[in-house]
């Protein structure tokens, strides 16, 4: 469980940077590329194991590492997209909405546990995700659903790509040059991107708040897999509690830290959702 914690908080810690990215006027996309460079040093260092660089090539979830990294600056872009085009409400619903793909997939899949109070717990989680996400007395718009769409997809396919090498190819002691070789092949995609936008007018602020990015961004993903790696605690518990304790610990953040308007059903939201993740530890 304090792998879990440490990945929520870490995610957590994302959501200040990216507040303060704003604030600062830092360029997203030159930040988020530089931050995966960041990343993969972290992951390289971390490394305990030795290997060279044709066994990593050689090892049977490069693959998936080159197909996540791919789907890491795509699902970005679209995120930034939806941003614009829908808000950040929309945004934030669909990304932690995307949690139902990776919980079905173990459930079905892996056949983990279901149950009255987990079931119960999964649909509380849901509507508490919807609830502390908008924030607007009107609700959700409807217009343009093809970047939410994607973003909900986008987002829960690698969720479930990450539990799936886990489970079947990633060693525990690998995990941090796995999680190292996914920020590497994010990178070089981003770069990729920037050269082909010819993105060239680099800004000092933007690299070193990309270096800073990618610290809490490894955890993220280092800790999120090794709660998944640990005895006990299901892939559709951890998915769930991952998504909604970041909802509800980054709303609040919102609130102290920048002061951010809460509505009433965003407090309804908070407190579904920590009634939701009690519901699901009870029976993990």
């Amino acid at each position: 469980m304090i792998y879990l914690i440490f990945s929520v908080l870490s995610s957590s810690l994302l959501y200040v940077i990216f507040k303060l990215f704003e604030r600062y006027n830092i360029n997203n996309v030159q930040a988020i590329t530089v931050n995966y460079f960041s990343a993969f040093a972290l992951g390289f260092y971390y490394n305990e194991v030795s290997i060279s660089v044709s066994e990593v090539i050689g090892a049977p979830w490069i693959l998936g590492a080159v197909f996540l990294g791919l789907l890491f600056i795509l699902v970005f872009y679209i995120m930034a997209i939806t941003s614009q085009k829908n808000g950040l409400s929309v945004t934030s619903v669909a990304s932690k909405m995307s949690v139902v793909i990776p919980v079905s997939f173990g459930l079905i899949v892996y056949n983990e546990s279901i149950g009255l109070l987990k079931i119960t717990g999964i649909l509380l989680a849901l509507v508490a995700v919807y609830l502390s996400s908008v924030k607007s007395r009107k609700g959700l718009s409807t217009k343009n659903l093809l970047f939410p769409i994607l973003l909900f997809f986008g987002s829960g396919t690698i969720d479930t790509t990450l539990k799936f090498l886990e489970t079947n190819y990633v060693q525990p002691e690998m995990i941090p040059i796995f999680s190292s070789a996914i920020f590497s092949f994010a990178a070089i995609f981003g770069l990729l991107f920037l050269l082909f936008k010819k993105n060239s007018d680099w800004k000092l602020k933007s690299i070193i708040a990309g270096l800073l990015l990618g610290i809490p961004n490894y955890y993220s993903i280092f800790f999120l897999l090794k709660a998944l790696s640990s005895e006990g605690l299901e892939s559709s518990t951890v998915f769930t509690v991952n998504h909604v304790s970041i909802l509800a610990l980054s709303t609040l953040i919102g609130l102290v830290a920048f002061k951010e308007k809460m509505y009433f059903k965003n407090w309804i939201g908070i407190a579904l959702a920590i009634i939701s993740i009690f519901l699901i530890i009870q029976i993990a």
